[in-house]
Formats: C-alpha cells, structure tokens, sequence
C-alpha cells in the first residue's frame, strides 16, 4: 500500500495532569504535568509510525503549539503536509484523578480563514494522488463548515482512495450521508455517536448491532461501534463480530478509540480478517490505556494481550 494519510483539521497539545482528586470550585494543585502531540488524527498517526506504516499528515497547524506538534511527529518518522495558519493551535486540558475520574478540558481552538481552507484543499488533493489510505479524524476547527468531511471524502472516492472517518456531531452525520453518494469506508462512532447518527436512543448491544447494521447496507464497508470496558462491535461484509478486553486497570482512555482507527489501518496494510483486525484493535486499544501518555502503546502490553482477547463471531 502507498502511505497513509491522516487529516487533523483540530490538532492540540495536550496538557495531561495527575493529581490526587479533582474539587470543582477549589485550588487544585496537579502532581505532575507532561505536553503531549495530540488531536485524534495526530494519534493516530503516532500510532501508524509505532508500527512502522508510512504516513503523511496534513490539517492546520500554528504558533509555537503547531511547532511542537510539528516536531514531535517528524522526530517519530511521519511526514507533516500541515498548512500553516495566523491563528495559535489550541491546547487541551486532561487531569488524571487517583480516584479514578478523568476529567477533560477542551479549547474551541483557531478560527481557520478562507484563504487557510484554500491551501488546505489544494495541499489535500495533492496529497490524494500520493496515498493510498485517508483517515479524517476528530472535531472541525471553527471556520470550516460541519459538511467539510463530506466533500473530503467525495474527493478521494474520484480518485478511488478509500476513507476511514471517526468524527462526531454533524461532521460525521453530514460525512456519511454525502449529496455526492460518496460513502466513508469505515467509520468508528462510540456509542453515544451511534445515537446521535440514528436520531433515537440506542439500548444494549442488539440495538447496537441492529443500528450498526443499518449504516452497512447504507453503503459502509465497516462499521466498529467502541463500548468504552464493554468492548468493541465490528458489522462488516464478513458479519458481526464482538471484541473484548478482560482484566484491565485502565489509567487514561484518552487516544483509545484512535487506537482502534489506526488498528484498523494497521491491519489494512498487512491484509489481516476481520477476525485479527477486531483482535488487534482491541489489544492496542486496550494497551493504550494502561499508560498516561494517550496514543505512544506499551508494544509487549499490547503484543501480550493479543491471545487474551475475547472475539465472538455473532453472525456472518
């Protein structure tokens, strides 16, 4: 396969902290404190160069946070096609609480101009001809319509690149549901996305596995709902697998489903079954929140849970 190509239109550095509990309303004082190159496409690109995949990653960048950003990635081997804006890159809260809570704070991040999207665009067509794999990911920077998801994909689907995308919210409503017929190939909506792509409460993992169906016969090749500890559900071509990891003390989910995106890609590259995709996924998935730092997977954790997964094959 030609490189991947992950999209990043909201990067941040992410400011991950310990401490002892979390009092709203109170001083706080955190234990310790590390920057972390984050934003889901950017995950997911750390990911694909832990496993040696070739990746090329574009979106916006800028100011000293898109620096860093920037620098973390090439220092890891990936290829950054960034555009660079007038606006500072934002940065993410993420406290880690001994008591077992996590809490997140997210900023809205740089308001992207037209002439900013312009570049974009032209930089992502480019790209398109050089790449055999899109991965759009995370939320849209402010600027940019909800729909923009939608026209990446149709322009990859001319070029016969297939797309993998894991957004929430309207960009992920209007990206697959495109005017064009354009359809993702895969998309890894967590349970509460599910229900909002479906406009009703979803209960239990029939409904689960009814509603994931649904968006199958629309046209998605691949359809992995995570269920946060419960697991993961995969409704493809191949029929409808369950995966489940026992017996983990998770310390940050954050990066945790971008895990299970980039196993998914992952597993693409070396043509694995459905069955060793789910299996992997769930395994990085599940190693990636053994470790404070979201999206750098602890290897032999990961390579050790691999036989330890629980994969059901439901129907198919």
């Amino acid at each position: 396969m030609k490189k991947i190509l992950t999209v990043t239109l909201n990067p941040a550095v992410d400011k991950t902290y310990t401490t002892h509990n979390m009092i709203v309303g109170h001083v706080n004082r955190m234990r310790t404190t590390e920057n972390i190159a984050g934003g889901k496409g950017v995950n997911v690109t750390k990911i694909l160069r832990q496993y040696g995949c070739e990746v090329a990653a574009t979106g916006f960048l800028g100011g000293y946070s898109g620096r860093f950003i920037a620098e973390e990635l090439e220092r890891k081997g990936a290829e950054c096609r960034f555009v660079q804006t007038a606006e500072e890159t934002r940065s993410n809260m993420n406290i880690i609480a001994d008591d077992g809570y996590v809490t997140e704070i997210l900023e809205p991040g740089p308001k992207i101009t037209e002439e900013e999207l312009v570049r974009f665009m032209e930089q992502y067509e480019k790209l398109l001809d050089e790449c055999g794999l899109v991965i759009l990911s995370g939320s849209v920077a402010r600027g940019i319509q909800p729909d923009i998801y939608a026209e990446l994909i149709r322009l990859a689907a001319v070029k016969q690149v297939p797309v993998y995308l894991d957004s929430s919210g309207e960009s992920l409503k209007l990206g697959i549901r495109t005017e064009s017929g354009a359809k993702p190939d895969l998309i890894k909506p967590n349970w509460k996305e599910l229900e909002y792509i479906m406009g009703h409460r979803i209960r239990g993992r029939e409904e689960i596995i009814e509603a994931a169906g649904f968006l199958h016969r629309e046209g998605i090749l691949r359809v992995i709902v995570s269920m946060g500890s419960k697991g993961l559900i995969s409704v493809t071509g191949d029929g409808v697998y369950f995966a489940k990891a026992e017996g983990i003390r998770a310390v940050n989910t954050v990066g945790c489903g971008d895990s299970v995106v980039a196993s998914y890609a992952i597993a693409a590259v070396k043509g694995e079954s459905e069955e060793q995709a789910i299996r992997r996924a769930c395994a990085v998935s599940a190693a990636n929140a053994t470790t404070i730092e979201s999206a750098s997977i602890p290897l032999e954790t990961a390579e050790a849970l691999w036989n330890k997964i629980i994969v059901e094959k439901i129907s198919g």
